[in-house]
């Protein structure tokens, strides 16, 4: 039987960075582990909560397609020993304004009682959000929370994808969604692969996620893979022949 891994983590090292960057001590190590799960989930939740407002007040438009979507793709969190650094990635700037930040770090610096410590709260857009597996996963959820057939949704999210690869950096994209699918009594696994998707290659530069999402069925989960291939630059140059090279002859 195949041994399964994740991906990211089979990858720390070569073309995967930390997502927290601390040292702590064995015995204040757990305490600062939940920190950081303590930032994240509240980011979350702030956002969550000012996405809520805004499709009460109508304010959004198309927020059927969109209700699922937390625009959050990555938490990195630098700390230091008088400083915590949190860097936001967005993939939609709206759900997270720039006004919003100074109330989302004075919130969070009570909530985590920094006394010693100052909290920086930065957010950063990506380029391509539809090119990132946490993302696309939230559009599928938002999609099978509305009783969108899973293909269709499985699909739909492929040709977001496609889109958005205009440069053609990624090479291969997996979509597998499991549980009780269409509302059967069985669970089983249900999964679309365009491209390739090289797991066992650990220099191949892989994205993954997995996101549950609970609908009137149960929870389902689903998981993303994305294969991005880059170039790699050769610092060795072409040398110009010589006369006698090439020629079968040389004289040394």
């Amino acid at each position: 039987m195949g041994q399964k891994i994740n991906p990211l983590g089979f990858r720390l090292g070569t073309t995967q960075d930390h997502h927290s960057v601390w040292f702590a001590q064995p015995k204040n190590y757990s305490e600062s582990l939940e920190e950081d799960q303590k930032i994240r989930n509240y980011i979350q939740n702030y956002v969550k909560k000012n996405i809520q407002k805004n499709v009460e007040k109508n304010i959004k438009k198309n927020m059927r397609i969109s209700a699922g979507l937390s625009g959050i793709a990555r938490i990195e969190i630098k700390k230091t020993i008088d400083l915590i650094q949190v860097r936001i990635y967005l993939g939609f700037q709206k759900f997270l304004k720039d006004s919003l930040i100074p109330e989302l770090q004075m919130n969070l610096q009570k909530e985590l009682n920094c006394v010693n410590r100052k909290l920086s709260i930065s957010t950063l857009k990506i380029a391509k959000p539809y090119g990132n597996p946490i993302i696309l996963a939230q559009y599928i959820a938002g999609q099978l929370k509305h009783r969108v057939p899973f293909r269709k949704a499985m699909k739909r999210a492929i040709e977001r994808t496609k889109k958005e690869n205009r440069k053609g950096n990624i090479k291969g994209i997996r979509v597998q969604i499991a549980g009780r699918l269409g509302g059967k009594d069985i669970a089983r696994i249900e999964w679309i692969r365009k491209g390739r998707v090289p797991l066992q290659t650990i220099r191949a530069k892989i994205d993954y996620c997995s996101y549950p999402v609970r609908t009137i069925y149960g929870i389902l989960g689903i998981k993303i893979w994305i294969f991005i291939y880059k170039k790699k630059e050769t610092l060795i140059k072409k040398l110009p022949l010589k006369k006698n090279e090439g020629k079968g002859e040389s004289k040394l």
